[in-house]
Order: structure tokens, then C-alpha cells, then sequence
């Protein structure tokens, strides 16, 4: 599907992501046209990165990225292009599976174009990469049904663009006569950087032979390439696939010039002899420099630029484990990471990739004094500490017992604003030498990861004392009423870890009455969460009279109190005796009422003043027939309110979901609810929900 897709589109490459079930993850499934070490940073995309694959997924639109190269972008997305500083175009959509009724993401799709592309997509462009999401959005439902689920490998499939068509071998050896024919040299390097075809000519003017070019990377055979210039003009080629150039001297005093072509397959490389450095570039050709053999190498200030990007969107403390694993694991070509904080004078592990648990154990929650740990020592003596083989690290640590796993180490401590925050560790399954460029590079990077383990420590402690207090203030269990069926769902808002205000109750009354209250309390911090607190007491007490005077009743109070804060408040009380509901409203929404015969209404109550406002305030109510078989549907406005669209038509919308509600159950059809609006991932409002089914 994806190798049709790039054929109908035009593109040269493309990436698939799919979503699980559950997940706020895109993984890296598949990719075409890209070298694979090169969307390192890319393997795993949060939904709520400022990335164009999570904008197109979490949005359910198509995103479209023309990066004009060095950080330029058309648009306002920034992210993206921080960290990829080569000029291309690229369109983000969404895999949306719509047959259960509300649309639910499954994966994206991102293809790109070379750097000449207008700065728009054309209408074919956007109707063959919205007709292949279709097409894997029917794969992943067939695979479901099936009960064989599509799910993302540890490291995508790399799929190769056929050739139009085989050459017959007396074509391909004429082919090969005319390249050696030539007066240039010309060799062929594929995606992964391997050469493939090189003549004579090739051979002579880089000083090598053929043998030694065919079959490997040109960096390992001749170390005078080695150097960040060439890894640059490398990437921009197959990012761009627009021809470039550059010009390097072969020791001791040869200049050759290089001119490379980007292909779907691979890049074609000329090489002549040039009398002085070329004016776009020029390669230090010394014995000593290094060409990178991984994006973290010859790349500082990218490498740098993308981990604090990424950095900048993890949250707790698990985001950031999970942001320096995926960015450095693939970027330095490693094998396992492990973040260690100081606690209580002791090491103890928040997060690990790569690690076995038996690993974990051993060196989990070690005393800092004496340092008995390298990791240890590392974080009391901040130095970090590079050991290139097991018998480097046992020189140093003659107790220790590394896993016979793992056979080099770099250990470096995280400090910040002068304070020992913890240690990062980074493993490899053979032996490394850490290079001068690497030990600074990682030293750098421990910087940002420090500050930002630090903040979600903040984070996680703060979210975590805000949560309590808030499952503290709203009912631990809903009671057992004969006859009625009832559920309710919280969900805070999703963005900052502020508390929030909304609240509900169900009140048993009597043998025949059952009270029911939703409410909303203006703000999303711990003043919101108390006042909520005092309203929903205030309720509870009062409940039993009339639902007008128990809004009155609470009104008075919460005026007295003057709190600086506004309530809005659904109070309603019904009875099985007779089937009938008495309903008061202080500026809340209305409720959806589904009849049994499965028509659906918004209950018209008389919106009286919200909480607080005025002590005098009256709430009328209104008396409405609830047989046995309706659902009566109670919510905050964070469940329907969407910016530019009446809350009426959103309610409207909303209830249109209970159609199919005859025999689900509460929990069941709550969770449907909760989820089924196009919003209900990025909300930035509190939500509440409270169900009712009343029986015979």
C-alpha cells in the first residue's frame, strides 16, 4: 500500500505509524525512501508532540510541512524542523477507522516530497494519501476482526521501491562497460550507505580499489572522508533529493570534487579532480577526523536542538525516560539506558529500556556513602565516567558485578541549579570506545535531561497530591438503588496538572427517592477544588427539600463565603413511586433524556443565576415524566463544549450517540460517552458525567 501510494503520489518516501489501542504512542511501523537511522528521532511520536504525524493524528486532519531547510518553516510548527535542518515537503494524515460509529484513530501516514515541491499539495496528492490511509484503516479492522491485531515491531520495515524493471545481463553488463567508459569516477551508494557499484575510475581517484569500495560504508575504507561536512551534504541529499556538492582533499595534497544525485534507491556519486576547494564546502581531509557513524556524531547541534524539543513535551517523569530512550539509544548506537534519582541517600531506578529486570534489582536503591555503584560515584562526585570494556570498569570497581550482557559504560551525573538530581546511565552489548566528540556530546545532553528530570519530578509529586484530593472529594462508590442503574465518570483536563472544579452525587433519600447533583465550579486549581468541596457538602446536606431551595440553600452559603468563584449546578430528585423527575438548574447545561422508544431530548429547566452570585437568587424547577427504560444523562460542558459550535448543537451531537443505547450497560455506555466526541483527548476542561436508567 505504501510503495502504491508513493507511485500515485509523486512522493519519494513515506512512514507509517501505528497507534494501539489505549496508547497516547505512535510507533514507526514502516518506512520507504528514508534511511531508517535517520528517523531516530521519529520512532516513537507522542499524540500531543508539536509534531505534523501527532497534529494529523490527534486532530484527525491532514497536516501538511513544507521545511525550507535550516529551521525553516512554512507554518507554525517549529518542532520538526529544530531538529531536521534539510529542505523537503511532507504530508501528515490520520488512519481513521469510522465503522464503530465515532471515529477512532488508528495509526498516520506521513509521505515526503523533494525540496522543489510547491509549497501546497496538489488535489491528487491529497486524494491518494487520505485513499491509503483508508486502505490501512480496512487492514487493521480485517486484522481485528480476525483477532490477529497490526501492532508495530521493535524497529519499523524497511520497504525498498521496485525497479520499473530488471535488466536483462547483457543490458546490465553493458551498463557496467559504459560506467567504466567514463573519464569520471562513479559509484552508487544505497539507502543504508553501503556502496554497491564503483568503477575504476572511482577507485583510482580515491586511492582504494574496487574490492575495498563494493560491499561497505566509503567512511571505513578511507578514513580521510570522515568528517561532519560529508555526513551533511549526505543527509541533505536524501532528505531534499536535490543534487549537491562539496569538495575534499585526499591526503597528502589530492582535491577531488564530489557531486552527488539522490535516486529512489540510493544516491549516485561523481567524482573528479578538482584544482582548489570548492566554494560550498569544504571537508578538512585530515587523518584524525571522523566522519559520524550515527546522527549523534557530526551533529551536535541538531542532536542537542532535538532532545530539548522533545524534552520540552515530556511531562512526568516517565515522559522523560521514555523521550531519552527513544533519542539516544538509536543516536548513539546504543543498547540500554537506565535514570537513576537520589533519594534518601540511596540510587533508586524511575525508568529503563534495554536493562534486564534481574539487572535493575542488583543495582536498585544502593547507598550513595560509601559510593560502592560507578553510578554512584558518578552523581557524588559529579564527573561523569566512560568505561570502554568490562575489564576498564572492573579496574575501577574490582566488587562489582556488571551483567555479562553488557561490555561498556557511560555513567553521568545530573545536576542542576547546583543540587545532585540523580545519574544517566548508557549501555552498550560491546565494547565502545567513547570519543572525545561523544563524552562532550553526552555531558551536554545530561544537562537537559537533568533539568528536565527535575521538573517532572515537580510534576509528578504536585499531580499526584492534586488527584488525592481530588478522588478525596468525590464519592469513593455510587450506592445500590433497587430499580435504578447508575454510573459516573471524572476525567480532569488534560493540559498542565492543575485540579479542577467539577463534581457529582447520588443521594439515596428514601425507600422511593434518589437525589442526583452535577456541578462545575469556576477555575482548574486547588481554590476550585475547595470551594467544589463545600458545595457538594452543602448540597448533601440540604438535600431532601425541594431541588429549588437545596440550590437556594447552597446559594445563601456560597455568598456568605464569598469565594470569588461561580458555580453552575444540576440538582434533580426522582421517584420510583411514580416515575417522575423534579428538576432545578443554576446556569447549568440541560440534561439529554432518551425515552424508551429511543428518541432523544435536551430537558428545558429555567436556567436560574449561577452559585454565588446573588443571595437572593430563586431556582424554579420543572417536573418531567422519567418511565421505566429512559436514560437520563447529566455532564459538564467540558464533555460537549467545542470552540466555534453552539453547546445546544453540541449537546444535540452528543445525544445522537444514545441511539444505540437499549440494553448497554451504564458503565458500558459512560465510557462511550466519554470518549466519543472528537475532542475528548485534547480537551482543556474538566469533565464530569453522571448516568441514570431507571427500572420497573
Amino acid at each position: 500500500m505504501l510503495l502504491d501510494a508513493l507511485t500515485e503520489t509523486g512522493a519519494y518516501g513515506g512512514a507509517a505509524y501505528l497507534l494501539r489501542p489505549g496508547s497516547n504512542t505512535l510507533r514507526l511501523a514502516m518506512i520507504c525512501g528514508v534511511p531508517p537511522e535517520l528517523a531516530w528521532p521519529w520512532l516513537r511520536v507522542r499524540l500531543d508532540a508539536r509534531l505534523p504525524v501527532a497534529e494529523a493524528a490527534r486532530e484527525h486532519r491532514l497536516v501538511w510541512q513544507d521545511v525550507q531547510g535550516r529551521g525553516e518553516v512554512a507554518g507554525d510548527d517549529r518542532q520538526a524542523a529544530m531538529g531536521m535542518p534539510y529542505a523537503f515537503a511532507m504530508g501528515s494524515a490520520p488512519v481513521v477507522d469510522e465503522s464503530g460509529g465515532a471515529p477512532l484513530c488508528r495509526g498516520a501516514v506521513s509521505l515526503f516530497w523533494p525540496a522543489s515541491h510547491p509549497p501546497r499539495p496538489t488535489e491528487a496528492e491529497q486524494a491518494g494519501l487520505h485513499r491509503l490511509c483508508r486502505r490501512m484503516a480496512d487492514v487493521i479492522r480485517t486484522a481485528d476482526g480476525r483477532r490477529a491485531p497490526l501492532l508495530p515491531g521493535d524497529e519499523p520495515r524497511v520497504l525498498e521501491r521496485p525497479r520499473a524493471r530488471t535488466p536483462e545481463p547483457d543490458e546490465a553488463l553493458a551498463a557496467v562497460d559504459l560506467v567504466e567508459l567514463l573519464p569520471e569516477g562513479w559509484c552508487v551508494v544505497d539507502l543504508t550507505g553501503v556502496v554497491t557499484h564503483a568503477n575504476e575510475r572511482a577507485a583510482e581517484l580515491l586511492g582504494t580499489t574496487v574490492d575495498e569500495l563494493v560491499g561497505g560504508r566509503p567512511h571505513r575504507a578511507l578514513p580521510w572522508l570522515r568528517d561532519p561536512v560529508v555526513a551533511d551534504r549526505y543527509r541533505t541529499a536524501i532528505f531534499s533529493r536535490e543534487p549537491v556538492s562539496l569538495t575534499a582533499r585526499r591526503p597528502p595534497d589530492h582535491w577531488l570534487s564530489f557531486r552527488v544525485y539522490p535516486g529512489p534507491r540510493g544516491l549516485g556519486i561523481s567524482i573528479n579532480v578538482a584544482a582548489k576547494p570548492g566554494p560550498d564546502g569544504v571537508a578538512a581531509g585530515l587523518e584524525e577526523s571522523r566522519l559520524p557513524t550515527s546522527p549523534a556524531e557530526g551533529g551536535a547541534l541538531y542532536q542537542l536542538v532535538q532532545l530539548a524539543a522533545s524534552l520540552t513535551q515530556a511531562v512526568g517523569v516517565k515522559d522523560v525516560v521514555e523521550t531519552v530512550a527513544d533519542q539516544l539509544i538509536p543516536a548513539f548506537d546504543a543498547q540500554a539506558v537506565i535514570l537513576f534519582v537520589a533519594e534518601g541517600g540511596r540510587l533508586r531506578s524511575v525508568g529503563y529500556r534495554g536493562f534486564t529486570p534481574e539487572t535493575i534489582e542488583r543495582y536498585d536503591n544502593q547507598p550513595l556513602y560509601p559510593p560502592p555503584s560507578p553510578a554512584a560515584h558518578a552523581l557524588v562526585s559529579r564527573a561523569p565516567a566512560f568505561y570502554a570494556s568490562t575489564e576498564a570498569l572492573l579496574r575501577d570497581h574490582p566488587h562489582l558485578r556488571p551483567s555479562p550482557d553488557l561490555h561498556a559504560w557511560g555513567f553521568l551525573p545530573l545536576t542542576t541549579s547546583g543540587r545532585s538530581v540523580g545519574c544517566f546511565v548508557l549501555a552498550y552489548d560491546r565494547e565502545h570506545p567513547f570519543s572525545a566528540e561523544e563524552r562532550a556530546m553526552l555531558t551536554s545532553l545530561s544537562s537537559l535531561i537533568s533539568q528536565a528530570l527535575d521538573r517532572a519530578r515537580l510534576y509528578d509529586a504536585k499531580h499526584q497530591l492534586v488527584l488525592s484530593l481530588q478522588a478525596g472529594l468525590l464519592p469513593h462508590r455510587l450506592p445500590d438503588l433497587p430499580g435504578l442503574a447508575v454510573a459516573a465518570r471524572y476525567l480532569p483536563a488534560t493540559e498542565g496538572i492543575e485540579i479542577g472544579g467539577d463534581f457529582y452525587d447520588v443521594i439515596p433519600l428514601d425507600e422511593h427517592n434518589t437525589a442526583l447533583a452535577i456541578g462545575d465550579v469556576q477555575g482548574h486549581n486547588v481554590t476550585a477544588a475547595a470551594l467544589m468541596g463545600q458545595v457538594r457538602t452543602a448540597v448533601h446536606a440540604t438535600a431532601g427539600v425541594s431541588p429549588g431551595e437545596v440550590l437556594s440553600r447552597t446559594n445563601r452559603l456560597l455568598t456568605d463565603l464569598d469565594p470569588g468563584l461561580f458555580t453552575s449546578c444540576l440538582y434533580a430528585e426522582y421517584d420510583r413511586a411514580t416515575h417522575r423527575l423534579r428538576l432545578a438548574s443554576a446556569g447549568h447545561p440541560p440534561p439529554v433524556l432518551r425515552r424508551p422508544d429511543g428518541t432523544t431530548t435536551l430537558l428545558s429547566a429555567p436556567p436560574g443565576l449561577l452559585l454565588g452570585i446573588d443571595p437572593d437568587a430563586q431556582y424554579q424547577e420543572v417536573e418531567i415524566p422519567l418511565p421505566p427504560g429512559s436514560v437520563l444523562v447529566m455532564y459538564t460542558d467540558g464533555l460537549i463544549e467545542t470552540p466555534g459550535e453552539d453547546l445546544e448543537d453540541s449537546a444535540l451531537r452528543m445525544a445522537d450517540q444514545l441511539l444505540g443505547a437499549d440494553d448497554q450497560r451504564m458503565d458500558v455506555l459512560a465510557d462511550r460517552l466519554l470518549h466519543g466526541t472528537d475532542h475528548a483527548e485534547t480537551r482543556s476542561d474538566d469533565i464530569a458525567l453522571l448516568l441514570l436508567r431507571t427500572g420497573d
